[in-house]
Formats: C-alpha cells, sequence, structure tokens
C-alpha cells in the first residue's frame, strides 16, 4: 500500500510542476531564442514520460 502512494506521490509532481504556472511565469532565461516559459513546459515532456516508463516497469515488477 505505501508503494502506492508512492507512485501515485511521483506521478503528481510533473503535473503540479505544470500546472503551478506562477513558479515559471517569466520570459528569463532564455535558450535559443526560446522564453523560459515556453521550454520549460516542453522539458516536462520527456521528464514526464521518463518517470511515467520508470513507474511501469516498477508497478509491473511488482505484479
Amino acid at each position: 500500500m505505501a508503494r502506492k502512494v508512492f507512485y501515485a506521490f511521483l506521478l503528481l509532481i510533473p503535473c503540479v510542476a505544470v500546472l503551478w504556472t506562477p513558479f515559471y511565469n517569466r520570459v528569463t532565461p532564455e535558450i535559443v531564442g526560446i522564453p523560459f516559459f515556453y521550454w520549460y513546459q516542453l522539458l516536462w515532456i520527456p521528464i514526464g514520460s521518463a518517470l511515467l516508463l520508470v513507474l511501469n516497469c516498477l508497478w509491473r515488477a511488482e505484479h
């Protein structure tokens, strides 16, 4: 039961990181002319995908 709660908590991290807009609602720093507001959101796509992959492997290993 504790592991399921831990997995659910890990799934909330990308959601909170992207939905909490005051944290990243700024222009600087820019990367290749792309404002922080945009590349921060785009960065969470591979991070979230990797997290889902890891959690899926852990979940399947348990069952």
